[in-house]
């Protein structure tokens, strides 16, 4: 799949994902009530009204951990990405929302992840505005909401032409099923904490460098358990032009659950 895409496509696909994924996680933290609402404002992404959070904190936060993924992504390590969400003080993996990119190109070459010539690789994090377009982020920190504009479709007639109105449904469609997926679910304890985590593929390394912007695990036994412990829900299969990635939430098995078993 990635030998069809050309490198300036691959840059802007990547860039979309990684804008996508930005906005997922402010949506994941809203609706799961993971910060208080009052701390979120209400703007726009592809065309739809999405939730961001408003605290410098956090969006550097959020910026750092997508431009990190990305950075994982783009060498082709990244198995799937995982916004874990832990019970306070015990860390108990409550729920596990995961993107599985098994599908996802093995090697984008060596295109920028955001079009605009960021350069990034080697499990370092790049940097991809991917906040900026937000109208948030440690550079616009006070400024007014800026709504996520979609992807241009380029000019030119080729073949091997991104169709970028099949990108933006897809991710639009992904990014509602996602929120109404966190709507839904019972709600979490108070106090949760959370992380974002990339799975790597089998025949990847562990992304160790300076800076450090990951904390490289195995699994532990206790993992296997906690993976027994998970119902898991589809949210979401995703179509995005040549992209195709899946949505599921992992969610832990309540005692009246288990019970009933």
């Amino acid at each position: 799949m990635a030998s069809s895409i050309a490198a300036d496509q691959a840059g802007r696909l990547l860039s979309s994902f990684s804008s996508f994924l930005t906005v997922a996680i402010h949506s994941l933290l809203f609706h799961r009530a993971l910060y208080p609402a009052r701390s979120f404002l209400t703007t726009r992404a592809y065309n739809l009204p999405v939730h961001q959070s408003r605290h410098p904190g956090v969006c550097t936060w959020v910026t750092d951990a997508v431009a990190a993924v990305t950075a994982q992504i783009r060498t082709g390590a990244a198995r799937a990405v995982v916004l874990a969400i832990h019970a306070p003080q015990s860390m108990t993996v409550l729920e596990r929302w995961v993107f599985d990119l098994q599908s996802f190109p093995a090697s984008w070459g060596d295109a920028t992840g955001d079009g605009h010539g960021h350069g990034g690789g080697g499990g370092q994090a790049a940097a991809p505005p991917v906040i900026d377009d937000l109208g948030v982020g440690p550079s616009a920190a006070g400024a007014a909401p800026v709504p996520v504009g979609e992807l241009e479709e380029p000019a030119g007639d080729g073949e091997d032409e991104v169709n970028w109105t099949d990108v933006n449904e897809g991710l639009r469609g992904a990014l509602r099923k996602i929120a109404y997926a966190g709507e839904k679910s019972p709600p979490l304890p108070d106090n949760c904490t959370f992380t974002l985590a990339v799975e790597l593929r089998d025949e990847s390394e562990a992304p160790i460098g300076h800076p450090q912007a990951w904390i490289p695990a195995e699994p532990k036994p206790s993992d296997a358990q906690q993976q027994i412990d998970m119902n898991t829900a589809p949210v979401r299969s995703v179509r995005a032009g040549p992209l195709f990635f899946e949505c599921w939430l992992e969610k832990k098995i309540s005692e009246q659950e288990s019970q009933h078993d």
